[in-house]
Parts: structure tokens; C-alpha cells; sequence
């Protein structure tokens, strides 16, 4: 028997607004309004403010460990900007533009990483879950939130966010198997920002693209310019269409980078070569985004200043209010545990100890007696 080709296959790269200024207007036109771009670049730059202030907030003590979003806000904006209000958005540490774009007031954000679990109580209106610190773990959920939308007859989608070290995880092929054999309607986005810490994407998958280890499960796949909003919205829309009514998944590879520490317990300095930050230093997707607009004659210096201006009271506000919330009670323990109180957890939260007899008898809440 001759041999053949068993499977031939090619990947897209999508590239609209290159860091030169180019803008391909082919693909480019009417994607994204001149309205909708000032808005979407006013947030990116609060979220880049945030960053910085919340940097301060951990070397200062007022804060634990924080991961900075610094030059991968595109991404995560662009498909919060794409998808609907009711679907599923399931991040996990650097989707701070995106979580914020859905409705997520920012000082959630801050409250996470201070240590204070009220900065998860999110709205549920708002289809968004908590972020989650372990790698990996998301990316199933997010396939279970979407499968049981499709159970429901529903056309609500998730989209998943995760790093590229993620895709070397089991949760990550447990989920796109999952997802590509029952057709589930979800959009895996892995933001290579080539690092997994200080481990290098050279190392971390030897194929040329990320992108090609969806190809495995039979899923459609694309790569795009990370850093370039447009980029990021012709491709979550194509990656939307095809899930909502297709049902079909789809994985996204947007590729950035990380210009900041993998968080402020990290220093880069010790693995990363400085040329190459530098080098995607001038890839900055805010930086993109501004220039294109002053080429459009929709931006100058003063509304860059005024919003500058707004920016800084903006965070300042954010952190007041992170930084004012009432102290949580002792009783919250209990009250949030469970919808009835066991007997014995009623115990300690009113003695404010432990009911066991061997322990301390004073403690035991005994039944009063009437007199006779």
C-alpha cells in the first residue's frame, strides 16, 4: 500500500495592530468602534495603575503576594469585551482587565490578596468565579460550567484562561478531551507570556506552537498577537461563534509576555535576560493602543493627562476602600460554613472555644434546671 498523508493541517496567526503602527485595515475595519477603543484603553490603564499600586501595597506590608498583569491586559479584555454578560468567564491570576471590564469592582482584586476571602464573594450576576491561584485547575471547571449550559439547552459559553505552563498539566488534557469528545461549548485561551515562572517556553513545550496541542483532540485552534486588542477580538469572535452555535470548543493562543515578576515573591532578574524585556517593552499592548488612536486623531496629551489624572484618584479610591472595610466578625467562621448550625458549632461560636469534655468541663453548656 503507497503511503499517505494521514493529516495535514496549518495554524493562523492573527496580527491586526503590530507594534510598528501598522493596522491592517482588511481585517481591522469596524471590528472594534472608535468609542468602544477609548473606553477599552481608558481601562487598560487603570488596570496598569492598580498593578503598580498594588506593588507598592505588598512592599509596604499592606499586602500579601500579588502577580502583577503588567503587558498581558489585552488578552483577557479583549474577550470580556466579546462575550456576553451571562457567560461563563473563569480566570486565573493576570485576567484583572477582563474580570474588571465584566463588572468585577477592583477592590475584590485587592481584598484576594490581602488575605481577606469577603474579596470572593462575588456577584453572581456577574458568571464570573474566583481566581484560582493552582495551575490548572480552572480550565475543568470552566468545561463543566459550559457543559451543563448545554445540558440546560441554554447558549451560554465560558471561556477559560491559563498560562502557558498550565497546558502542561493534567487538568489541562482532561478538560480539552473532555470538552472536543462531548462537544462542549467553551474557549480555552492559554496567554503565553513565555515564561512558566522561570521556566522558559523553549522548555516548557517543544513544538513550535502552544496552539498545535489542541490540534491532538480534534479542536479548532488559532494564534494571535497577545498584545493586540484587535488581534485578541477577530479571534475570540471567530472562537465565539463556533462554541455558541456550534457548541464546538476552541483554543486560543494569544502570545505576550509577562513584563513584570512572575509575582512580588519572584525577582526575574535572576533567570531572564533584560534585551529580551526590553524587547516586549516596545510590544506593550497600552502603549499600541495610544499611538494608534493619536495616529486616528481620537487622543492627544490632554486627554492622556486627564486621564492620568483620573487614573490616580480612581486607585486611590479602590485602595480606600480595600483598605476600610469593616473588620470581619468571629461569627462570619460559623455563619458561612453552614445554612443551619449544627449544635456543636453553635456551642463553640458562643463560648468561643471547643466543646470537647475532656478538654475543659467548664465549658459544657448544661441544661438549666426549674425549681420546684
Amino acid at each position: 500500500m503507497p503511503i499517505t498523508n494521514a493529516l495535514t493541517t496549518e495554524i493562523q496567526r492573527v496580527s491586526i495592530l503590530d507594534e510598528h503602527g501598522q493596522f491592517d485595515e482588511t481585517l481591522g475595519k469596524d471590528l472594534i468602534p472608535n468609542d468602544d477603543l477609548i473606553r477599552l484603553y481608558e481601562e487598560m490603564s487603570l488596570c496598569r495603575k492598580l498593578d503598580e499600586i498594588a506593588f507598592k501595597l505588598q512592599r509596604s506590608g499592606r499586602m500579601g503576594t500579588y502577580p502583577q498583569n503588567m503587558g498581558q491586559e489585552a488578552n483577557s479584555l479583549g474577550a470580556a469585551y466579546v462575550l456576553n454578560q451571562d457567560d461563563w468567564l473563569v480566570t486565573c491570576y493576570r485576567e484583572n482587565c477582563g474580570l474588571f471590564h465584566r463588572g468585577l469592582p477592583p477592590e475584590k482584586i485587592l481584598l484576594h490578596w490581602m488575605g481577606d476571602e469577603r474579596g470572593n464573594n462575588i456577584d453572581p450576576e456577574l458568571c464570573i468565579t474566583p481566581i484560582a491561584v493552582p495551575i490548572g485547575t480552572q480550565m475543568l471547571h470552566a468545561t463543566g460550567l459550559a457543559w451543563a449550559s448545554k445540558y440546560r439547552g441554554e447558549k451560554r459559553i465560558a471561556c477559560t484562561f491559563f498560562g502557558d505552563g498550565a497546558t502542561s498539566e493534567g487538568d489541562f488534557h482532561e478538560a480539552m478531551n473532555f470538552a472536543a469528545n462531548l462537544d462542549i461549548p467553551v474557549v480555552f485561551f492559554c496567554q503565553n507570556n513565555h515564561w512558566a515562572i522561570s521556566v522558559p517556553g523553549r522548555i516548557q513545550c517543544s513544538a513550535p506552537t502552544v496552539a498545535q496541542r489542541a490540534i491532538a483532540y480534534g479542536m479548532d485552534t488559532i494564534q494571535c498577537d497577545g498584545n493586540d486588542i484587535f488581534a485578541v477580538v477577530y479571534c475570540m469572535r471567530k472562537a465565539v461563534e463556533l462554541a455558541r452555535e456550534h457548541g464546538r470548543p476552541f483554543f486560543i493562543e494569544g502570545v505576550t509576555y509577562r513584563l513584570g515578576d512572575h509575582t512580588t515573591a519572584d525577582d526575574a532578574r535572576r533567570y531572564r535576560d533584560e534585551e529580551e524585556v526590553e524587547l516586549w517593552r516596545q510590544r506593550d499592548p497600552i502603549i499600541r493602543v495610544r499611538d494608534y488612536m493619536k495616529q486616528m486623531g481620537i487622543w492627544d496629551d490632554s486627554k492622556e493627562a486627564a486621564l492620568m489624572e483620573q487614573v490616580e484618584a480612581e486607585t486611590a479610591a479602590i485602595v480606600k476602600r480595600a483598605e476600610s472595610i469593616e473588620a470581619p466578625d468571629s461569627d462570619d467562621f460559623f455563619n458561612a460554613m453552614y445554612a443551619e448550625i449544627p449544635p456543636d458549632l453553635d456551642l463553640q461560636r458562643r463560648t468561643r472555644r471547643t466543646s470537647s469534655i475532656g478538654q475543659d468541663p467548664s465549658q459544657i453548656e448544661r441544661p438549666q434546671t426549674s425549681s420546684r
